[in-house]
């Protein structure tokens, strides 16, 4: 239960550095409060709001990824490194592979509200 405990709070304290320290994940958290009521007038069934919802809140978990790997880079060192750089370019990436799928997911739901398909 301990462990539990301990892992509860390390998960709180690094939401709280991303929150504090980027605007990706501010924004983010904004989009996922925002999508908490929209999926439920979106949606068609309930089971679409819930999907409407997990889409936004998986570009949440890989910006937090994209952020750790960041960090980490930058702290290895601060200097221009040609892999690193790469290596932050293919986080960037991911989160972009994931925006677009949150976003097909919402024009999906959408256009299934509206009777489009």
């Amino acid at each position: 239960m301990l462990r539990i405990w301990r892992a509860t709070l390390n998960s709180r304290n690094g939401l709280s550095f991303a929150l504090r320290s980027e605007q990706a994940v501010r924004e983010e958290v904004v989009a996922f409060l925002l999508a908490l009521p929209l999926a439920y007038l979106v949606g068609a069934t309930p089971m679409r709001s819930v999907e409407l919802v997990c889409a936004v809140v998986l570009v949440l978990v890989v910006e937090l990824l994209n952020t750790a790997i960041e960090k980490l880079a930058d702290r290895l060192t601060t200097e221009h490194d040609l892999q690193i750089g790469r290596v932050k370019d293919l986080g960037s990436a991911a989160v972009g592979v994931a925006l677009l799928m949150a976003g097909s997911f919402w024009l999906f739901a959408i256009a299934e509200r509206l009777g489009l398909l």
